[in-house]
């Protein structure tokens, strides 16, 4: 039968279904069922819908990533490793943990920027406040 091409609006809440659930769009098009990556990008051109059915979904992942995040800290199972010498630390284990952490951070302040994105705050102290400056051009009068 061979990859979808043609969009319909049934392959493309599957597509957004899978981003919400954490999956990356390069895994969800390597699937037999599912279009190419290719294919995805020119729907998102061509069907308005779908653009904001997937810009939806992907702030949405960035609340599964979250999520994740926080399941990753929290599980410590694989921190130690048993060896003769008894119970010693994982580090491999916890560096890729971390590893998995930070993609999921950074990911999820691109998505969702005002919620996990970092704040950034403008402001002069009192010995060396903000000053505005005005030019010329800038007054009217």
């Amino acid at each position: 039968m061979g990859r979808p091409s043609d969009y319909t609006p049934e392959i493309a809440a599957v597509i957004c279904e899978r981003l919400v659930e954490g999956q990356s769009l390069r895994s969800i098009c390597k699937a037999d069922d599912m279009p190419a990556i290719r294919a995805v990008f020119q729907w998102l051109t061509k069907h308005e819908a779908f653009a904001q059915q997937y810009a939806h979904a992907r702030e949405l992942q960035a609340d599964t990533f979250a999520d994740e995040i926080t399941d990753i800290a929290d599980d410590g199972s694989r921190d130690y490793i048993a060896t003769e010498a008894g119970r010693v630390v994982d580090h491999d284990h916890i560096a890729r943990a971390r590893l998995r952490v930070d993609a999921r951070k950074w990911i999820a302040a691109k998505l969702k920027p005002k919620k996990y994105g970092d704040k950034l705050e403008l402001g002069g102290n009192s010995n060396a406040p903000i000053k505005l400056v005005l030019t010329g051009s800038d007054i009217q009068g």
